[in-house]
């Protein structure tokens, strides 16, 4: 039995191999690569595959930490800041093209009024994975309509929760759509509340005492016990186990310990998910393709249309540009992850048949496969007109990220981040101990508790969109740990750190630190120039002296990283 499981988990690791990296560098993404990765190895495919079922089983806990993911990751303040795209230009996105597509699925394609209710606005939200890793990629993000394609992804995301909890009224013997509503209203604010009692009371202190173990293990098994028992709890009462995951995430959003609890829980949330996209591709009938091809590219070739057709004159209302208005609505017309997600547990649920389930799944993933020409359409839409872009984007409400990283908040740190508080400068720090993290916190500081040696930590703080990061670790091999793994993934971001002594400081320059400070010479230095002070030696002498003893001091350094450039 145990060997069976193996296989099956060895082939799909890899078709996962080839598939999702081929498709990457084709610049088509992950999704679709898991997607088509699925197709392959399942009943229409090669058919090595036949678990269909248990695996999708054991897929949906990567739905589950995907909702967390986004709970965790929806920050007021950006929502704040973006506020007029995401609550204004989003909800009229998700409103409009829903109501149209549900009218469509219900007039034309004589479908259940249940079902057409869920597929409109499923249909309507886009790719959030896709279309963000596209236009990370492309270096757009930045752009007049990569902005604003980022706020209404941001609403769609919102919106999937309410949907997931739809799902279970819908598919009720007597649906009415006010009783049924109210009591989704009242179930939802119920449900709220015990959560969040369950989160101030006994999340909180739970992850105190973990972290003061100081055992990563445990820490970890922590992480997935929280999203994983919220999710069940939410289940029994009665709503979806992606519902829960998502108010979990939010209880942990504004917490000390989300960097590390998003580090821990990342690793399980891609191998799972993608395991989920696998599933999908081996449950689509790919014989339904082949039998009715112009049917299928039809129906693709409507939705994107329709979301087009909405979109565009809803995002020239809010006073974009008409090229600018086209690139979002090309860039978001495709249907994405979450309506997969959203079919997938509707189809469970026995909202949808086995064939309209599988027609919509053939739709999504031939609407996700053509994302990347409908954005190099959009790119080329932008490209095309001879205006001064710059000038306009500061229009554009965008997410503002700590311009300031400081990786360690024990002494120096503590230091330096009161001093940057004086200045006014605002800043993210991070520190292994759960004692210095309580403290600073209580005094208003923007520390987080976090193992900075894990890229993930630093990735979840915002380290990417730093423009310095300070080390002030007091162990010397995680500091050089650190250096080195930063350097590789920031090369342009600049760096300062601390060191102890000369060869550190040395191996530091050497690994990627932009600056280094030995706090042994500068403690050597000052307590010299004390001393200094109260003798004969005149200012202007003393003041050489310092200055001289400390230019030698990096002139080594400097000489060390030249050499090892030259080696």
């Amino acid at each position: 039995m145990i060997t069976d499981y193996l296989g099956d988990i060895i082939i799909l690791l890899m078709a996962a191999v080839i598939a999702v990296p081929l498709f990457q560098a084709i610049k088509f993404g992950a999704v679709p690569g898991f997607l088509i990765a699925g197709v392959i190895v399942g009943p229409s495919g090669l058919g090595l595959i036949s678990k269909v079922s248990e695996i999708g089983r054991l897929a949906e806990i990567g739905v589950v930490l995907l909702l967390f993911v986004i709970g965790i990751e929806l920050k007021p303040s950006r929502l704040w800041l973006m506020r007029r795209l995401v609550f204004g230009l989003g909800t009229f996105q998700v409103l409009f093209t829903g109501g149209v597509l549900s009218a469509v699925t219900y007039y034309f394609f004589n479908t259940p009024v249940q079902a057409a209710i869920l597929i409109g606005p499923a249909l309507a939200l886009s790719s959030t994975a896709f279309v963000l890793q596209l236009l990370i990629e492309q270096k757009i993000l930045t752009s007049i309509y990569g902005r604003t394609s980022f706020a209404v992804l941001l609403l769609q995301d919102l919106a999937v929760v309410p949907l997931l909890a739809l799902v279970p009224l819908l598919a009720m013997p007597e649906f009415t759509i006010g009783q049924n509503i109210g009591l989704a209203l009242a179930e939802s604010l119920l449900i709220l509340f015990l959560v969040i009692f369950i989160g101030r009371y006994l999340l909180h202190p739970v992850l105190h005492r973990v972290a003061l173990s100081r055992n990563p293990e445990i820490f970890t098994a922590s992480a997935l016990l929280i999203v994983l028992g919220i999710a069940m709890l939410t289940e029994h009462i009665g709503f979806s186990m992606a519902m829960g995951a998502f108010l979990a995430g939010l209880l942990i959003s504004d917490s000390a310990y989300k960097h590390q609890v998003m580090a821990e829980v990342q690793p399980f949330r891609g191998l799972l998910l993608g395991l989920f996209f696998m599933s999908m591709g081996m449950s689509l009938n790919l014989n339904l393709f082949l039998e009715h091809p112009v049917l299928s590219l039809g129906m693709m070739g409507l939705l994107i249309s329709l979301k087009i057709i909405i979109l565009f004159p809803l995002a020239y209302l809010f006073r974009f540009k008409l090229r600018d208005s086209l690139a979002v609505a090309l860039v978001l017309a495709q249907s994405g992850e979450f309506a997969l997600v959203l079919f997938s547990f509707a189809h469970q649920s026995n909202l949808l048949t086995d064939n309209l389930f599988q027609h919509l799944l053939l739709v999504v993933l031939l609407s996700m496969l053509a994302t990347p020409l409908l954005v190099y359409f959009a790119q080329l839409l932008i490209r095309s007109q001879n205006i001064d872009r710059k000038a306009n984007a500061d229009n554009i409400e965008s997410p503002v990220a700590a311009p300031i990283v400081i990786a360690g908040f024990g002494r120096v740190g503590h230091r330096i981040g009161e001093i940057l508080s004086l200045a006014n400068q605002s800043f993210v720090a991070l520190d292994a101990d759960v004692s210095v993290v309580e403290k600073e916190r209580a005094k208003g500081h923007s520390v987080f508790y976090g193992d900075v040696r894990i890229p993930e930590v630093l990735k979840s703080a915002g380290v990417g969109n730093a423009k310095f990061i300070i080390v002030t670790l007091n162990d010397p091999e995680a500091t050089e740990q650190v250096i080195h793994s930063l350097r590789k993934t920031h090369p342009d971001t600049i760096i300062y750190a601390r060191g102890h002594s000369l060869d550190q400081c040395r191996e530091l320059r050497v690994l990627g630190a932009s600056a280094v400070v030995s706090e042994n010479v500068e403690t050597s230095l000052e307590l010299a120039r004390m001393i200094l002070m109260k003798t004969d030696v005149s200012d202007e002498q003393r003041e050489s002296l310092i200055h001289d003893f400390r230019q030698k001091y990096h002139n080594q350094i400097s000489e060390a990283i030249d050499s090892a450039k030259m080696g």
